[in-house]
């Protein structure tokens, strides 16, 4: 999953934006060049974590971030606590009613040591708590 895509992801649940992203594991791959002379993120730098107007990230900052692939992570929701893994840089991004919650939990506790505790023990709709 590119960075930029936390500048578009928002919960398909309750609808909040932005995201939290926690990264697990990141790719670099120096041939991905930026296909634009502009900053491609219009509201959120996912990179930075912040506001493109808080981050104020330049050019060059956005060419050196195209390269980078996150390939395992968690978005997760502050305000309705659901978290979605990314696994092999694709974000699952489901409904609670579609997720396989055997699958779920086996990234949880996979992952555990890597994420913080509020997705650990207390996110929805799986957690290990």
């Amino acid at each position: 999953m590119k960075y930029l895509l936390m500048d578009i992801l928002a919960c398909p649940v309750c609808k909040h934006f932005p995201l939290k992203l926690i990264v697990i594991e990141k790719d670099s791959h120096s041939e991905h060049k930026l296909p634009w002379d502009k900053i491609p993120c219009e509201a959120f730098c996912g990179r930075l974590m912040k506001s493109v107007e808080k981050a104020r990230p330049d050019i060059s900052t956005c060419r050196e971030c195209f390269k980078e692939e996150i390939v395992t992570g968690v978005l997760y929701c502050e305000k309705c606590q659901r978290w979605y893994p990314i696994i092999e840089e694709i974000p699952r991004m489901l409904p609670d009613q579609l997720r396989d919650e055997r699958r779920n939990l086996a990234f949880l506790e996979k992952h555990r040591e890597k994420l913080p505790e509020e997705i650990v023990k207390y996110g929805k709709p799986f957690n290990l708590g």
